[in-house]
């Protein structure tokens, strides 16, 4: 009968090591079940991210952005340089052009030439997307009816 009793309890504590090898495998499973859908968040948080801040269309905008930019550049220096240089002679004599003062024997050289150009540069470039904006209607484009 004592053999009896221990094989019973020898049995129990077996069902027992069973029973928390069990529970230890289940927990194991949510914690990795847990960092599973904990990973799932973030990647659901980040693709609602980039549809409320619009990421896509920011992105679609700097690609059309940079293609209009060149597109600027190109009108500028096709159509405006070539008027300017009419204008003024040559590209090279106005961005060539200095005023030199001289004082107390020191002398200081401005390049107010190539200080004008870039001027003129700029207020053409500044006037072509002006005129390409207000004349495609591209600024009523985000304006909500």
């Amino acid at each position: 009968m004592a053999e009896s009793k221990t094989k019973t309890q020898s049995s129990n504590a077996k069902a027992k090591a069973a029973e928390k090898r069990k529970k230890a495998t289940a927990a194991a499973r949510n914690v990795a079940g847990a960092g599973a859908e904990h990973v799932k968040g973030h990647v659901d948080g980040f693709f609602d991210f980039i549809r409320a801040q619009g990421v896509i269309g920011l992105a679609v905008g700097l690609a059309i952005g940079a293609a209009a930019g060149d597109t600027v550049k190109k009108l500028v220096e096709g159509f405006i340089n070539p008027i300017v240089q009419f204008i003024t002679g040559t590209g090279s004599t106005l961005a060539s052009s200095t005023w030199t003062f001289e004082a107390f024997g020191r002398s200081a050289t401005f390049a107010w030439g190539a200080a004008l150009s870039s001027l003129i540069t700029l207020i053409a470039t500044a006037l072509v997307i002006y005129w390409i904006v207000y004349i495609f209607k591209l600024d009523k484009l985000d304006k909500k009816k």
